[in-house]
């Protein structure tokens, strides 16, 4: 297979043995030619990923896989939203230029030290890789794995309403998942932001666990309001429902922060609540969910991107934030249309995630794009 036609991509909707069979269809002979897969199912078929997996397996003679469950996937230049829906990717890929993370939901020692002579040999620069949202050790985890083998980790957490299986080899759950790939592999990735800041970063002067008492010494929902510009009234949670929490990324040259969402307010004290711990001196700001900001961004990240590849990628795998998609974009197809517009057609397939990972960090509400060079 030459250099141009390594990757292929499938997808489809009905029952999982029809989505897997029209998958396999679209695919064609890979036979002797792939081997490594990618696979992302909506929830819908989510007790059916072992039976996907078997079937895959079997019929493509690939024995490495990767993948998990999204609420949305996608495939090319589809999304597929609360429907039953498969999207593979295989790769054709050079022997030894990849390996398998399986499930690690405690400690990453055991599988450094049974990957060691491969990680000093291949020194990985870039990993792709699942998390169970259910696990609260998974930043750490994502620390953890990408000190000790040096690779750049992205990925995102299973989003999903039932089964949090992750595919690595076989079915895992409950921790982190993936794989690694050598520094031999020519790869480049993009973050791009789904809000827009509508004020500076504040000092937290008083906070406790996940509540925000104080914000540079007044009160955390007084400054909520300034910057807002709303005015605080029995229907102020309704009206700033699409704001959120951010921290400021220190030492980021491109301004970039991560979202935390505002759970919680109590007006008599002042409080907000947010999905985040926070200790006094922390850096944080607010941010605004919506649609001309999610795809300005997008649009600015994908022309950084362009300039950094020669021509339209082999491949590509795009991990967005459950709060994108339908929930933030016009229907449609909207954030592929994105990136296909700017960096033509290529294969790829994704998954919505209840949490992105980008540089190591856990994000909420961006999309992550990988593409194979």
């Amino acid at each position: 297979m030459d250099r141009k036609g390594r990757f292929r991509t499938a997808h489809a909707t009905g029952t999982w043995h029809q989505a897997a069979k029209a998958c396999l269809a679209q695919l064609g002979d890979v036979k002797g030619n792939a081997n490594l897969g990618f696979v992302y199912v909506t929830d819908a078929l989510a007790d059916d990923l072992p039976s996907i997996l078997t079937f895959l397996r079997e019929t493509t003679g690939i024995a490495d896989w990767v993948g998990t469950i999204g609420v949305g996937i996608c495939g090319s230049e589809n999304e597929y939203f609360d429907v039953p829906a498969v999207a593979v990717m295989t790769a054709s890929l050079p022997a030894g230029s990849f390996r398998i993370v399986p499930g690690i939901s405690a400690d990453v020692s055991a599988f450094h030290r049974d990957n060691e002579s491969w990680i000093e040999s291949a020194k990985p620069k870039l990993a792709v890789v699942h998390g169970d949202p259910r696990n609260p050790r998974i930043p750490s985890l994502v620390d953890d794995l990408a000190e000790s083998t040096s690779a750049f980790l992205v990925g995102g957490l299973t989003s999903s309403r039932k089964g949090f299986e992750q595919v690595a080899g076989g079915i895992t759950q409950g921790g982190i998942s993936g794989v690694l790939f050598s520094d031999g592999l020519a790869v480049a990735t993009g973050l791009t932001q789904g809000c827009r800041p509508i004020g500076p970063a504040h000092t937290v002067t008083t906070g406790f666990g996940n509540v925000l008492a104080e914000l540079d010494g007044r009160e955390a929902l007084a400054v909520l309001a300034d910057d807002s510009g709303e005015e605080l009234s029995e229907d102020f949670a309704d009206r700033i429902s699409t704001i959120e929490a951010a921290f400021p990324v220190a030492a980021s040259d491109t301004g970039d922060y991560l979202v935390r969402n505002l759970i919680g307010i109590d007006a008599e004290r002042g409080l907000l609540v947010i999905g985040e711990k926070v200790a006094n001196g922390d850096k944080i700001m607010f941010v605004r969910r919506d649609e001309q900001a999610a795809s300005d961004d997008m649009v600015h990240m994908l022309s950084q991107l362009r300039k950094r590849i020669d021509g339209p990628p082999q491949a590509g795998i795009y991990v967005a934030c459950v709060g994108r998609g339908p929930a933030i974009f016009s229907p449609g197809n909207r954030e592929l249309d994105i990136i296909h517009d700017s960096l033509g057609h290529f294969p790829l397939v994704g998954f919505s995630a209840n949490g992105e990972i980008c540089n190591n960090r856990l994000y909420g509400y961006t999309g992550v794009l990988v593409l194979f060079l």
